[in-house]
């Protein structure tokens, strides 16, 4: 412990002498990077606090020019993933990796009238935010997620769903475990399988392992699914008024990884290239600037209690509508 606090010192010191550039004195990066590693509860070998420290000095950074653009909706803040570089976040945390061909629809045709704000939440069809961990299974949880909305909306129950069952034995169906996978291929999955696990039967462990599902786990079934229009925002909130969507998104950017609060807006986002699976419960508008509400799983300390308001009606931005898919319960 003495030796890593000398070290701790040696680096602080050796990085003042460089921290002519900087936005923040050596002392507020300092100061911060305690703070934020007593918070989240991290420790650091000898060999990697240098590269943990500049990654953290380099996000406080992104997001002071990041937040005093008066022109953005977004907050960014130094959430868990601050002490990694945008590369390292990506390779960790970002399993749902699909490059989609874009496909020319005239949605011009498609009328929505709808309601102007609606919330699943407040209706008892979305689940607590959960937590993937350091596994590439975001498509699970999004997957459960859609599927516990649509069994809560028809039956009156939510019985939270195993994401575990489905890295585990999902396999045959094109998915990866904690290398990837997609909502679609698990959909069609539970109907073979005949159901999901309950997560109490078939609890998540972030490893993907042998599968250990029986018929009396089950906890909810679809007898199909839904694909949205390919880009079709309108069919997207029209299906939101109806039970929670899985969405497939851009989630690549650093200021997706550094995201605090506000309406996500970020212009360099893909509708194309896309990363991570997530769940839409609701859209609505604040302050002229129309929103999804999407449930994340990156547990509650991420976002806004674990979930980002993504711009709505602003061109398919981050993919919201490229790869957005529904279940029906059975």
């Amino acid at each position: 412990m003495r030796l890593l606090l000398l070290l701790i010192v040696l680096i602080f010191s050796f990085n003042v002498c460089f921290a002519s550039n900087s936005v923040y004195s050596a002392q507020t990066y300092q100061t911060s990077f305690l703070g934020w590693m007593k918070k989240h509860d991290r420790s650091y070998h000898h060999h990697e606090f240098n590269n943990k420290y500049q990654a953290f000095k380099d996000n406080m950074d992104f997001i002071h020019n990041w937040n005093t653009n008066k022109n953005s909706k977004t907050v960014l803040g130094l959430t868990q993933f601050a002490d990694l570089t945008n590369e390292e976040y990506r390779k960790i945390y970002l399993g749902t990796k699909v490059n989609v061909a874009p496909e020319k629809h005239n949605f011009n045709m498609i009328h929505f009238t709808g309601p102007d704000s609606i919330d699943w939440r407040t209706k008892g069809a979305v689940s607590h935010v959960k937590d993937q961990g350091q596994c590439g299974s975001c498509w699970s949880f999004s997957t459960t997620g859609s599927v516990e909305g649509a069994h809560q909306i028809k039956t009156g129950n939510m019985v939270t769903l195993s994401e575990q069952n489905l890295v585990d034995c999902s396999g045959k169906f094109g998915n990866n475990g904690c290398d990837g996978g997609l909502m679609v291929n698990a959909f069609k999955f539970i109907m073979s399988q005949g159901g999901v696990a309950t997560e109490d039967s078939y609890p998540y462990n972030a490893v993907q392992g042998k599968c250990k599902f029986t018929k009396s786990m089950v906890g909810a079934n679809i007898s199909g699914y839904k694909e949205i229009t390919q880009g079709s925002e309108l069919e997207l909130q029209a299906a939101l008024t109806k039970q929670p969507v899985s969405i497939a998104i851009d989630a690549s950017q650093q200021s997706f990884q550094l995201y605090k609060s506000g309406v996500y807006d970020e212009p360099e986002c893909s509708s194309y290239q896309l990363d991570h699976g997530v769940l839409a419960v609701g859209y609505g508008t604040e302050n002229g600037k129309d929103y999804y509400i999407v449930k994340n799983s990156w547990a509650d300390s991420w976002g806004q209690d674990g979930y980002i308001f993504m711009s709505r009606n602003a061109k398919n931005q981050c993919g919201v509508a490229t790869m957005a898919s529904y279940p029906i319960s059975n």
